[in-house]
């Protein structure tokens, strides 16, 4: 058994989200530039939070800060393609929570990328965490 962290499959994930690659996405070397991954990330855990109506990002009196990252690449991603992100709830805490993604070329079984993304909820005007709104909470719950 290895310690070297492996694909996952799309199982692993309680929900998906689908993105589109764009142009500007591939680097030189022809495939997703590393940046883009981090990207989808949020892409994929803030469409999904709005979208449950668990986070308003305009006038909600609590938001989300990324306090931590991290992506294991193991097979390349590169315009054009769409992007399937499966997204899964590891940790609630009280006003944190770690979420894991995994990045899937459409139609392929087993994570081109993986990793996790931690929030912490803050008051939006004091910066100061925040205990997580109910609703947030409840959506955070249907994806653990």
């Amino acid at each position: 058994m290895s310690d070297r962290p492996q694909p996952e499959a799309r199982e692993a994930y309680r929900q998906f989200r689908r993105i589109t690659t764009r142009w500007m996405d591939n680097d030189v070397y022809g495939h997703l530039n590393n940046v883009v991954y981090y990207s989808l990330f949020d892409t994929a855990v803030n469409g999904a939070l709005i979208d449950a109506g668990a986070l308003d990002i305009h006038r909600g009196e609590v938001i989300g800060l990324v306090v931590e990252t991290h992506c294991n690449y193991f097979a390349p991603l590169e315009f054009p393609t769409s992007v399937d992100a499966g997204l899964r709830v590891e940790r609630i805490g009280q006003s944190s929570v770690r979420y894991r993604i995994g990045l899937f070329a459409e139609g392929e079984p087993l994570t081109a990328a993986a990793g996790h993304f931690v929030h912490v909820y803050v008051d939006r005007a004091t910066r100061r965490p925040a205990e997580l709104p109910q609703a947030l909470r409840d959506a955070l719950e249907a994806m653990l």
